[in-house]
C-alpha cells in the first residue's frame, strides 16, 4: 500500500513539474516575441535619433574647423 502512495506522489510530482516547465517555456515564447516586436516598433525611431547624432557631430566639427 505504501508503494502505490509513493508511486502517486511521484506521478503527481512529475506533472505538476510538467506543468510549470510547459508554463515557463510558453512565457519565454512570449517575451521573446514582445521583445522583437518591440525591436522592429524602436528601430525607426533609434535610427532617426542616430541620424540627429550624426548630423549634429557634423555641425559641430563644421563650427570648430571654421572658429579655427
Amino acid at each position: 500500500m505504501l508503494w502505490v502512495v509513493w508511486i502517486a506522489v511521484v506521478v503527481l510530482s512529475l506533472v505538476v513539474l510538467g506543468v510549470i516547465g510547459y508554463g515557463l517555456l510558453g512565457a519565454f515564447g512570449r517575451l521573446a516575441r514582445e521583445l522583437q516586436a518591440a525591436e522592429r516598433d524602436v528601430r525607426p525611431v533609434l535610427e532617426q535619433a542616430q541620424g540627429a547624432a550624426a548630423r549634429a557631430a557634423a555641425l559641430q566639427g563644421e563650427r570648430r574647423a571654421n572658429d579655427a
